[in-house]
C-alpha cells in the first residue's frame, strides 16, 4: 500500500497539471486585457478563463464554469465557461455604426465585449455614430453577434446625463423597467380594500406626520405619537407596506430583487420600484391613507421600552416636516405640533446617549449635496450635518430595526435537517463584524503618537476607546486623520442569515425593516416577519443567497454614488481652474498627497512629480505622511494646505491640484537654499 502511494506521489510531480471535470459558480472578471476570471462564491481559488472560452458571458455576470486544467504545484486552474446563470448587465452606453443593410452598436467600454448586431427596425431613430443608450436582447450560442435594439438616444449637448446613465449601466443598474413590470404596476388599485382594512389595525385617527429631506419623493416611514397616561406613550413606527403591493414570482418582484436598492445620483433617483410605487402607491404623503406595516412601542419619557406591538397597519399622515420644519422647533421650541415634537426629540437624545454608552461607535459624518441648474450643472456645493432633527428619526429607525430582528431571532423551528435540534428561521439580519486586527493594530500605534491610548482587552473595550478617542479629539486639528484612519479600520457591514451582531451600532440582533420602498432587504423581512406573526414562519432556503447578492448590488450603488459625486466636483471645478483654496490632506501615496478644499470637500490629487521642484518626497507608511528627503518636510493626513486647481478631466473624473507655499513653506525654502550655498 506503501508503495502505491509512493509511485502515485512520483506521479504527481512527473505531470504538474492534472485534468479534472469539476464546475464551479461564480462571477466572471474580465480584465482590460481581455483575460478572464470567474470569483468562485465559495470562496476558493479564482479561475482563469481564455476568451475563446466565455460562452457569451460577459464581465460581472454570475456562471457556471468547468474546470479543464489544474496545476497541482501552483494550485492554479483553468476552464471555460459552460452556462450563464445571471446577466449582471443588459444596458450599455455606446455609439451607432449604420450601413446600409445593417447596424452595429460599439459599447464605451474599457472591458473587451463585442459589438451588438442591431436589427433596423431597431434603431428607434439613431442615426450614425450617434451615441446611445441600447439594450442586449438575445444571445444564443449559435448567434454570431449578440442582438440588440436601441432604448435611448443621449444628446450631443447632455454631457452630463450621459456620464450619469455611464456610471448606472456600468454597475449592472438598468435605467428602465421591463413593459411585464410596467404592466404589473399599473394594474395596482389605487384606492385601498376596505376588507384588507377591516384586517388591519387603524391607527388612522392617531396623529401621524413624517419628516424627509426637502426634495423627497418617496415618503417610506412616519412617526405616530399618543399619551397612553402620565409619562407613557404609545410611539408608532410606521413603514410603507410595500410587500403588499409587490408580491413573489411576480415579474416586479424579479426586477425589485435583481436591483436590491435604489441608487442615488447628484441629480436623480435610479429607482429600485417603478414611479407609480415608490413615489405614489407606497409614498406615506400627507393628508392619504395608506398601508404600513409597523413597530409600536409603549415608553416613557426616559426612553424605556415597555412594551411593543408588531403588524399590518392603515396610517392617515397629518403633516409633512421636512428636517429644517423640526429643526426649527426644536431650536426655537415653536411650531406646529411642538410638545410632541420635543418630546420625542428629548426620547431619541435619550436613546442615543444609552446607545453610544452600551457600545455604539460615534464616527461623525458629513454629506456633500450639490446645488444644481436646470441642466444639472453644479453651482454650488453644501454639506450636510446631522443634527438633532436627523437624529430624531434616525434613533426611532435604529429602535424598529433592532426590535424587529429581535422578535424574529426567538422564534425556533424544527429542521428536516437535524430533527434533534432547533434552529432559528432564515432571516436577513445586518451584521457589522469587529474590526480587523491587522488594520487595527497600526491605528492604534498610530493614534499612540497623539496621546490617545486604546484598551483592546474585549470588543466593548475597544468600542469604548474609540468613543473616548473621538470625543477628545473634537476640534483639533489630528480630527481628521483620525477619524478618517479609524473609519478604515472597521469592517464592512452587510446581510447574512448567519447572524453575528452590529458592532458599530453595539447591537446583537439588528435588522433593515424601515425602507422597502428603496432597498429589496427590507421587503424580505417584512415577508418574514408577516408569516411569523400569522404563525407560520416562511423556511426560505435562498435566503443566504438573496443576502449576498443584496450586498453586492449594495456596494455597486455605493460605488456608482461615489463615481457620480466625483463627477460633479470635477464639473464644478472646471469652473474654478487657476483659483487658489484651502485645502486638508485628505490621503497620502508615493505618488502624491489628495487633498481636499475646505468650502467645497472637492478632493485631488497633488502628484509627487509636481512636488519634485521643491524636494525629494517620500512615503513613510507607519507614519501616515509623505516627507521630503532634503528639508524635512512633511505632508500628513488632517494637515492644512493650500492648492491650485491646475485640472478638472471629467472623462476620468479626476482633480488635479498644485501645492501653493505659504510665508511659512517660503521661510524653509529660503533656509533651505542658504544651506546649499
Amino acid at each position: 500500500m506503501s508503495k502505491q502511494k509512493k509511485k502515485h506521489s512520483t506521479t504527481k510531480n512527473t505531470h504538474p497539471n492534472r485534468e479534472t471535470t469539476g464546475t464551479m459558480k461564480g462571477r466572471l472578471e474580465v480584465t482590460r486585457s481581455g483575460l478572464g476570471f470567474v470569483i468562485p462564491d465559495n470562496g476558493t481559488g479564482d479561475l482563469l478563463v481564455r476568451p475563446g472560452d466565455f460562452n457569451t458571458a460577459l464581465n460581472g455576470d454570475t456562471v457556471i464554469a468547468k474546470v479543464v486544467k489544474e496545476s497541482f504545484t501552483t494550485k492554479k486552474k483553468e476552464g471555460r465557461i459552460i452556462e450563464v446563470v445571471q446577466r449582471r448587465q443588459t444596458e450599455f452606453v455606446g455609439h451607432i455604426q449604420l450601413s446600409t443593410n445593417f447596424a452595429f452598436f460599439i459599447p464605451d467600454s474599457d472591458k473587451p465585449m463585442p459589438d451588438l448586431f442591431i436589427p433596423l427596425n431597431k434603431l428607434n431613430g439613431a442615426k450614425h455614430k450617434e451615441k446611445v443608450l441600447a439594450k442586449m436582447v438575445r444571445w444564443e450560442k449559435g448567434d454570431k453577434k449578440p442582438i440588440g435594439e436601441v432604448i435611448k438616444i443621449m444628446k450631443a449637448e447632455d454631457d452630463n446625463d450621459a456620464a450619469m446613465n455611464e456610471i448606472l449601466v456600468e454597475s449592472g443598474f438598468p435605467l428602465i423597467f421591463e413593459k411585464e413590470v410596467l404592466k404589473e404596476t399599473a394594474a395596482l388599485s389605487e384606492t385601498l380594500d376596505a376588507e384588507e382594512i377591516k384586517r388591519r389595525k387603524d391607527f388612522r385617527e392617531v396623529l401621524t406626520f413624517t419628516i424627509d429631506p426637502v426634495d423627497a419623493k418617496d415618503f417610506d416611514d412616519a412617526i405616530s405619537f399618543k399619551k397612553i397616561k402620565n409619562d407613557l406613550y404609545e410611539i408608532g413606527v410606521h413603514i410603507a407596506d410595500v410587500s403588499y403591493y409587490v408580491k413573489p414570482e411576480t415579474a416586479l418582484d424579479a426586477e425589485a430583487y435583481k436591483r436590491a436598492t435604489s441608487v442615488y445620483l447628484p441629480d436623480r433617483v435610479n429607482p429600485m420600484l417603478p414611479e407609480k410605487i415608490s413615489n405614489e402607491l407606497c409614498s406615506l404623503r400627507p393628508h392619504e391613507d395608506k398601508f404600513t406595516f409597523s413597530a409600536v412601542f409603549q415608553m416613557n419619557g426616559k426612553g424605556d421600552v415597555k412594551d411593543y406591538w408588531l403588524g399590518r397597519t392603515a396610517i392617515h399622515s397629518n403633516h409633512r416636516y421636512t428636517y429644517e420644519d423640526v429643526q426649527e422647533i426644536i431650536e426655537n421650541k415653536e411650531g406646529i405640533y411642538k410638545d410632541e415634537i420635543l418630546l420625542l426629540n428629548d426620547i431619541a437624545q435619550r436613546l442615543r446617549k444609552q446607545r453610544f454608552k452600551e457600545g455604539a461607535i460615534n464616527f461623525s459624518s458629513q454629506e456633500v449635496r450639490f446645488k444644481l441648474d436646470k441642466s444639472g450643472k453644479p453651482i454650488g456645493i453644501v454639506v450636510k450635518e446631522s443634527k438633532e432633527a436627523h437624529q430624531l428619526i434616525e434613533e426611532f429607525m435604529l429602535l424598529a430595526n433592532r426590535i424587529v430582528a429581535e422578535h424574529v431571532s426567538k422564534i425556533e423551528i424544527n429542521t428536516k435537517d437535524m430533527p434533534a435540534s432547533k434552529a432559528g428561521i432564515p432571516f436577513p439580519y445586518r451584521i457589522h463584524d469587529q474590526p480587523n486586527e491587522e488594520k487595527l493594530q497600526p491605528f492604534i500605534a498610530y493614534a499612540k503618537k497623539f496621546g490617545y491610548q486604546f484598551d483592546i482587552s474585549s470588543p466593548e473595550k475597544i468600542a469604548h476607546s474609540f468613543n473616548e478617542m473621538l470625543k477628545a479629539v473634537h476640534g483639533k486639528p489630528e480630527q481628521h486623520v483620525l477619524e478618517q484612519l479609524g473609519i478604515r479600520t472597521m469592517a464592512k457591514a452587510a446581510y447574512t442569515s448567519n447572524n453575528i451582531g452590529h458592532y458599530g451600532l453595539g447591537f446583537e440582533f439588528y435588522c433593515h425593516f424601515t425602507s422597502p420602498i428603496r432597498r429589496y432587504p427590507d421587503v424580505l423581512v417584512h415577508r418574514v416577519l408577516d408569516s411569523v406573526l400569522k404563525g407560520k414562519p416562511m423556511i426560505d432556503k435562498k435566503m443566504e443567497e438573496q443576502c449576498k447578492h443584496c450586498s453586492e448590488r449594495e456596494r455597486a450603488a455605493m460605488e456608482c454614488e461615489r463615481a457620480g459625486n466625483k463627477y460633479k466636483q470635477v464639473e464644478f471645478m472646471q469652473s474654478h481652474l487657476g483659483e487658489v483654496f484651502e485645502a486638508v490632506v485628505s490621503g497620502v501615496a508615493s505618488f502624491g498627497v489628495f487633498a481636499e478644499t475646505v468650502e467645497h470637500k472637492c478632493e485631488g490629487l497633488i502628484s509627487v512629480v509636481g512636488l519634485s521642484d521643491y524636494d525629494d518626497f517620500r512615503l513613510v507608511e507607519s507614519d501616515y505622511n509623505l516627507v521630503g528627503k532634503r528639508s524635512g518636510r512633511k505632508f500628513k493626513m488632517g494637515d492644512k494646505v493650500y492648492v491650485k486647481v491646475v485640472a478638472a478631466n471629467l472623462d476620468k473624473r479626476q482633480l488635479d491640484y498644485e501645492w501653493v507655499l505659504t510665508k511659512e513653506d517660503n521661510i524653509i525654502e529660503k533656509k533651505e537654499k542658504r544651506k546649499k550655498k
